[in-house]
C-alpha cells in the first residue's frame, strides 16, 4: 500500500471516536498512520496518528499533496460531521450522498488552511487539545452517552478565554450617561402633587422614616375642669383626659339620679367585658359548635364589692356564648353580689371559694379582685395562682396603681379614664351610654369619642 503514502484523506471511525483527516504516512492492513492530523475539525496534538482497521467506517481519498509547495500553504479537505440526534443514526454532512458513501472517494469538500489550524492549535492550552484525542472522545458503551469533551464541544464550541484581552470599564462608560438630563426629564413630567411634596423636604430620610410629615394629635372634643392629669389618645386621634376619682364620683351620683343607676351600668360593663373576652378566647374559631375538642375555659376572680358584681355580671354573659366558667368569690355573702350570684348559679357553672381547687389551667383570667381605693385588699394567694397559670389577665375597672401582685394584660374603664399606671396593661374605654347633660351637670364638656365602636383602645399620649 505504499502508492497511497502523502495523500489527503478523511476517515470516519465507528464508536463515536469521530472524523479524522491527515496526510497518509503509512498504511497496511491492519492500521492507517496519519501525519498533521485534525480530529472533527481541530488540530491533533500528536504529531502521528494511528487508525485501526477495524474502526474505520467511511474512508475518503482527497488528493497528494503537491512536493513543490510547503506547509504552510497546503490545504485538505473535510468533511463536516453533522451532531447525533435523538432517534438517528449518525450521518455525514451531505445527506444527499449518504447512499454513495462506499464510492464517493473522489467527491471534495471545503479545504481549509493547515497553517492557520497550526497557529490556532498553538494558541490553545495543552488541557483543551487533550479533550479530543481519540481516547478522550469514546462512546461510554455501558451506558451509551457521549463522553463530556463530546457534549461540551457541542454545546459551547471553541473556549473564548484567549480572545477577551481586557475587562470593561464600568465608570468609563457610566460617566458617558447625563443621568441628571434624564432626571430634569422625568421631574418635568410629574404631577404638581408630587411637586409639591418635593419642595416641603427639608432633607433625605431613612428607610426607616415617614416621607409625609406627622402631625402633633390636636383633636380634642372632651374637656373637664381641671387638667392635673394625664392624657390618651384613641386610634382616630381623639384626645381623652383622664379624671380624678372625686370628679368620676360625682359623674356616678348625677347617673343614679337621673335613673341610669348601678344596675343598669354592670350590664352594660358586662356587655363590654364578655366583647373583650371573646375576642381573646379566639373569636369565632374557638367558640364553633364543630371545634368542641378545643372548646374555651376561663376562670373570674371576684372580691366582694361592686367590680366583683360586674365579674360575675360577665361570667353569666360568656356563659350564655357557651363558653366554660369557674368563678371563683372572696366571699358568697358580700351584698352587692347576691342579684348576680344568683343569676349565675342558674347557668350550672362553678363556683369556688377555695384556691387550691380552681384549675391548674384556662385559657383567661378575668380579675376583678379589687375597687378603686386608696389601700386596696390583698391576695397573695389568688396573685400566686394569675401568676402560675400563666393565662392573659383582663382586669375590670382595676385601682390606678394597679391589683397587687397581678399583672393584668388588659383593663377596661368606664365612661372615663382614670390616671392609670403601666401595671394596668393595656386600657379598653366602655361606653355605658350616658347622656350629655350627665357630663355638663359635673362640667366636663363632652362629645362621644365611641363612634361606630362600644368599646375603643387609649394610648399613652406622648407630649
Amino acid at each position: 500500500m505504499a502508492q497511497w503514502i502523502g495523500y489527503l484523506v478523511s476517515i470516519k471511525c465507528a464508536d463515536g471516536l469521530g472524523t479524522y483527516q491527515g496526510e497518509i504516512k503509512s498504511a497496511t492492513h491492519s492500521a492507517i498512520v496519519l501525519t498533521k492530523a485534525f480530529c472533527n475539525g481541530f488540530p491533533c496534538e500528536e504529531p502521528e496518528l494511528q487508525i485501526n482497521a477495524c474502526d474505520i467506517v467511511d474512508l475518503k481519498l482527497i488528493d497528494k499533496t503537491p512536493s513543490n509547495k510547503v506547509e504552510e500553504t497546503s490545504t485538505i479537505t473535510i468533511a463536516k460531521p453533522i451532531p447525533k440526534r435523538a432517534g438517528r443514526a449518525q450521518s455525514t454532512s451531505e445527506p444527499s450522498t449518504s447512499k454513495q458513501m462506499n464510492g464517493s472517494y473522489g467527491s471534495k469538500s471545503k479545504p481549509i488552511d493547515i497553517a492557520c489550524f497550526k497557529q490556532f492549535n498553538d494558541s490553545l492550552p495543552n488541557s483543551y487539545n487533550k479533550n479530543y484525542t481519540p481516547n478522550n472522545n469514546k462512546r461510554d458503551k455501558n451506558k451509551g452517552k457521549w463522553s463530556r469533551s463530546w457534549k461540551d464541544e457541542e454545546c459551547f464550541g471553541s473556549p473564548l478565554d484567549h480572545k477577551i484581552s481586557k475587562d470593561f470599564d464600568f465608570e468609563k462608560n457610566l460617566a458617558l450617561f447625563d443621568k441628571q438630563a434624564i432626571w430634569d426629564e422625568l421631574n418635568s413630567q410629574r404631577p404638581d402633587i408630587v411637586k409639591n411634596t418635593d419642595n416641603k423636604k427639608n432633607g433625605k430620610y431613612r428607610h426607616d422614616e415617614n416621607v409625609i410629615a406627622t402631625i402633633p394629635t390636636s383633636f380634642r372634643q372632651i374637656t373637664v375642669p381641671k387638667q392635673d392629669f394625664c392624657e390618651y389618645v384613641t386610634d382616630d386621634g381623639l384626645i381623652i383626659p383622664s379624671i380624678s376619682r372625686t370628679l368620676r364620683k360625682k359623674l356616678f351620683e348625677v347617673a343614679d339620679r337621673v335613673g341610669l343607676t348601678w344596675d343598669k351600668r354592670i350590664e352594660l360593663m358586662g356587655r363590654a367585658a364578655t366583647e373583650i373576652s371573646i375576642q381573646l378566647l379566639g373569636g369565632g374559631h374557638r367558640l364553633n359548635p364543630h371545634n368542641t375538642h378545643q372548646w374555651p375555659t376561663v376562670v373570674v376572680l371576684c372580691g366582694p364589692h361592686k367590680a366583683g358584681a360586674v365579674g360575675l355580671n360577665t361570667a353569666r354573659q360568656l356563659a350564655s356564648h357557651g363558653v366554660r366558667l369557674v368563678v371563683y368569690c372572696v366571699t358568697m355573702d358580700a351584698t352587692p353580689l347576691k342579684r348576680e350570684l344568683t343569676l349565675y348559679s342558674l347557668t350550672h357553672n362553678r363556683i369556688l371559694s377555695n384556691v387550691s381547687d380552681l384549675p391548674s389551667t384556662c385559657d383567661l383570667v378575668i380579675c376583678a379582685l379589687c375597687e378603686d381605693i386608696e389601700n386596696p385588699k390583698h391576695y397573695p394567694l389568688l396573685a400566686e395562682w394569675v401568676n402560675k397559670n400563666k393565662a392573659p389577665v383582663l382586669a375590670l375597672d382595676p385601682p390606678t396603681s394597679g391589683t397587687p401582685g397581678v399583672f393584668p394584660k388588659f383593663s377596661l374603664l368606664p365612661v372615663l379614664p382614670l390616671p392609670h399606671s403601666p401595671c394596668n396593661g393595656k386600657l379598653y374605654l366602655c361606653n355605658l351610654g350616658f347622656p350629655v347633660d350627665i357630663f355638663n351637670e359635673v362640667g366636663i364638656k363632652y362629645k362621644s369619642p365611641f363612634g361606630p365602636k362600644f368599646v375603643i383602645p387609649l394610648h399613652p399620649r406622648d407630649e
